[in-house]
């Protein structure tokens, strides 16, 4: 039988429910934060989770800790200011971040975590909620050889697909890659179909030529729904997430020297989308507010 783990985690969000729920049916202990940006929580707590009021708190009840939050910001909260999971860290406790994530943020709060006696990793998400509910997540983690395999067990309660992408840092680099061709395609398909609408050609012809030729693929899919019958719900992921992920990768290329031409002209749409009052709206949208509406 696998190791059983107490796990303790921070951030029972939209994807971090999923994670939760999924890590009791492993059978493993799990403690959460109780925290005002947490999905509704009574089906974890009758599955047997606790509630604790600190990230120290946290830590102190947990051989593993997953930080499921917004992004660099927020992972260094958590782990860090007072009352914060590095204040409970035990020797040998393993952080492992699910975040979105700069990777130079990475580095550094590796370094703390370690220098506190704790192992660090990375193991950023991909895929939506709904994945998430149903155990099927992808997962790129960075993290050395042993603690990958030492804590692989546990991240398969929740994950379909984990890609071992190197060590710490590589996780939340490839992430990134990720998300900029993900996002850039979502922008290049919402430009695309706003102007096939402005030209007139009918929605069921447009996904039709682009389903059956170049323009396919996943996308494509997660964007179809909208296009056909104005259903967002598919794709979870807002204009203010998507703008937050493409900053990101735009910093890590400062930080790297790598060409960016393509990244600038992403960026600046989903920031003009945010400036023009749309941040909440799911990415799908994208493709009405750039153009007319179906009809």
């Amino acid at each position: 039988m696998s190791q059983l783990f107490r796990v303790g985690l921070v951030g029972v969000g939209l994807m971090g429910h999923g994670i939760a729920m999924n890590i009791l049916k492993g059978g493993h202990t799990l403690c959460f934060l109780d925290h005002p940006g947490n999905q509704p929580v009574d089906d974890l707590r009758a599955a047997g989770a606790t509630a604790k009021a600190s990230g120290r708190e946290v830590a102190e009840a947990a051989d593993v800790v997953i930080l499921c939050v917004t992004g660099s910001p927020q992972v260094e909260a958590v782990l860090f200011e007072p009352g914060g999971v590095l204040e409970g860290l035990r020797a040998g406790c393993v952080v492992v971040d699910c975040s979105t994530a700069l990777p130079s943020s990475t580095e550094r709060v590796a370094a703390r975590v370690e220098a506190a006696g704790g192992r660090f990793m990375d193991a950023a998400m991909t895929r939506t909620p709904k994945e998430a509910e149903e155990g099927r997540l992808n997962l790129i983690v960075g993290a050395p050889e042993a603690l990958f395999a030492e804590v692989q067990p546990l991240l398969e309660c929740f994950a379909e697909n984990i890609a071992h992408a190197g060590q710490v840092g590589a996780g939340h680099t490839l992430k990134l890659l990720h998300n900029f061709v993900s996002l850039g395609f979502t922008a290049v398909l919402a430009e695309a179909a706003a102007a096939s609408r402005r030209a007139g050609i009918d929605d069921a012809a447009f996904l039709d030529v682009l389903g059956k030729g170049g323009g396919g693929g996943v996308i494509l899919e997660r964007l179809r729904p909208y296009i056909a019958d104005g259903d967002a719900s598919g794709f979870r992921f807002s204009v203010a997430n998507g703008l937050k992920d493409i900053g990101y990768y735009r910093t890590m290329t400062e930080d790297l020297d790598a060409q960016r031409g393509v990244a600038d002209a992403v960026l600046a749409l989903y920031q003009s989308m945010s400036d023009a009052g749309h941040a909440d709206r799911p990415v799908p949208e994208l493709v009405g507010l750039l153009g007319p509406s179906q009809g």
